[in-house]
């Protein structure tokens, strides 16, 4: 769905430790796509006054009202005819959903049991509004509601076979498939957010989508509840995954 200017804008919402930096990379290999990363981050900030990783640093890097960034940044100039936006699904908090409507909207979620074991490790107190898992069923019932067709990426099939699911995604935006998506060099690139050193570790040791493998971490007691609470909204995303023909 290409706008007025004749931009593809596509906003990938997905949990924290999803592989959804890796999927940005991932975009941003594609000749036509510019690629943007998280512009909600310092409008979320500012309603949650938790401790996150280099709070100071993105509060400095990015507009913090919501309206702006729609504006200036989503529905902004881009000079390439696909412009990617890797987003947090729950710094849609405070934002007004109205714009989601002009630009293709994709749903990255990963089991639970692995993005919690992961996050706990960065946020130790995680409550369930930081798994962006609400937001995620939110906009999958938005979609249906709609009459629409949701676009749902489960991260264990994308690391399983990402060429097969890249190029299904591709298929049902109606853009071409680019081999070029499954690889990338290895360290940060200038898109990075200001949060980067502090969550980009691992992805920055990358060159292209690491075969899956369960987190190495356990999730602790204490994230035991959060963990009930988030299974049946990862299932229910899960029933939409996209299907990647054999």
């Amino acid at each position: 769905m290409a706008g007025e200017d004749g931009v593809t804008r596509i906003q990938c919402w997905s949990g924290p430790r999803n592989v959804s930096t890796a999927l940005m990379y991932a975009w941003r290999e594609r000749p036509d796509t510019t690629v943007y990363d998280e512009p909600f981050y310092a409008h979320y900030l500012t309603i949650d006054d938790r401790d996150h990783p280099g709070v100071a640093d993105v509060l400095a890097s990015q507009q913090h009202n919501a309206d702006d960034v729609i504006r200036d940044v989503v529905l902004g100039p881009c000079p390439t005819p696909v412009f990617y936006i890797k987003n947090m699904a729950h710094h849609l908090k405070g934002v007004d959903r109205a714009h989601l409507a002009l630009t293709e909207n994709i749903l990255l979620v990963r089991h639970p049991r692995d993005m919690l074991a992961s996050l706990s490790v960065q946020l130790p107190a995680c409550e369930l509004g930081d798994t962006g898992l609400v937001e995620s069923v939110a906009l999958l019932d938005a979609i249906l509601a709609e009459g629409g067709s949701p676009i749902v990426i489960e991260t264990q099939a994308l690391l399983k076979d990402p060429a097969a699911v890249l190029g299904a995604v591709c298929e049902r935006l109606e853009l071409p498939y680019e081999p070029a998506m499954l690889s990338w060099p290895a360290g940060p690139k200038p898109e990075d957010g200001a949060w980067a050193p502090y969550w980009y570790h691992n992805v920055h040791t990358s060159t292209g989508f690491a075969p899956y493998s369960p987190s190495r971490h356990d999730v602790p007691d204490r994230v035991h509840p959060v963990l009930d609470q988030a299974l049946p909204l990862y299932e229910r995303l899960a029933e939409y995954q996209l299907k990647v023909s054999d």
